[in-house]
């Protein structure tokens, strides 16, 4: 059936998602888009870089929808190309993670059911969503602005995803799991200085995560109440623990329970500075850089191509 209304599309293709696997989604997402009647300009680039110039230039021509086909990276980069424009950002999650999909209700672990409900979602108003701007510095020193719109990580969790980045083995979501295991021999307590709306603190920490949405890693509810569009952003403070005490907590985060655990705070704020010497921080998956960082909330940020929340009967 054809589109109530053609609308001039942009799909932003990762062939190597889920290294690999989802190389057949892009053009599944770009057929049937055309097979409505859409005007769809296919980005697919040899890498990186070129994506993001090639996005850049889309955006700037305002289409209707700039969606992306690949996992949480491939969300950062629509979100740092589309975030404060009114051009809403579409996903057709096909990564190992997908949180971000996750906690807008896009189906995650079927493709066909994504592809379905972005459909649905065009003919929608978007949603509108908060997004974090990220203030740091790259490799040269030079200031530099990122966004992201799930979860950031500068702690234990960013040195693990440090570590799996670099690692070729195993595939998929247990390379993550792999990592922890390498670098959980490692585990010692990291110093931080702490800036919550103004208020500085010096703590001792394993794991520091700034969650706009849920969760990281595949369903690890690390800021399991963190909701994207309060104008807040939910960080995770959890103390130092030693190897046998992570161990019973880690299990617990996939379920978001480890918050009862005295030595896990989550508290809310809307700019945040994270200092600490020697630790890197991601964003949804993606490398931003060493600290110090400063985030703050940018309330309605982000146009979204996804379901509006379903609110309980009184």
């Amino acid at each position: 059936m054809p589109a109530k209304k053609p609308l001039r599309i942009v799909v932003a293709i990762n062939p190597t998602a889920s290294f690999g696997k989802g190389r057949s989604f892009g053009p599944a997402v770009v057929a049937t888009l055309r097979a409505l009647g859409h005007d769809v300009t296919s980005l697919q680039e040899p890498d990186f870089e070129q994506l993001v110039a090639s996005g850049r230039k889309a955006v700037a021509s305002k289409p209707d929808a700039f969606v992306v086909v690949g996992g949480d990276g491939m969300v950062n980069l629509g979100t740092n190309l589309v975030a404060k424009t009114k051009v809403p950002l579409g996903i057709v999650p096909s990564g190992t993670g997908n949180d971000m999909a996750r906690g807008l209700g896009i189906p995650h672990d079927n493709t066909e059911a994504a592809i379905e409900a972005l459909v649905a979602a065009l003919d929608l108003p978007p949603r509108v969503i908060d997004a974090a701007l990220i203030n740091s510095t790259d490799d040269f020193g030079d200031p530099k602005q990122t966004w992201f719109a799930c979860v950031l990580s500068a702690g234990f969790d960013a040195i693990v995803n440090e570590r799996a980045n670099t690692m070729t083995r195993p595939k998929g979501a247990s390379r993550y799991l792999v990592a922890l295991g390498i670098e959980l021999i490692k585990l010692k307590p990291i110093q931080y200085r702490i800036v919550l709306d103004g208020v500085e603190t010096v703590t001792e920490a394993a794991l520091i995560s700034v969650g706009n949405n849920v969760s990281i890693g595949g369903g690890m509810k690390v800021t399991p109440d963190a909701l994207v569009d309060d104008g807040l952003l939910d960080v995770l403070v959890v103390q130092p623990l030693s190897r046998i005490a992570f161990l019973r907590v880690f299990p617990s985060v996939f379920r978001g329970e480890h918050v009862s655990d005295p030595r896990v705070k989550i508290y809310r704020a809307k700019k945040i500075t994270i200092d600490a010497v020697d630790v890197a921080a991601y964003a949804d998956g993606e490398r931003v850089g060493t600290l110090p960082i400063h985030i703050e909330v940018v309330p309605n940020a982000l146009r979204v191509l996804a379901p509006k929340p379903q609110v309980a009967a009184p």
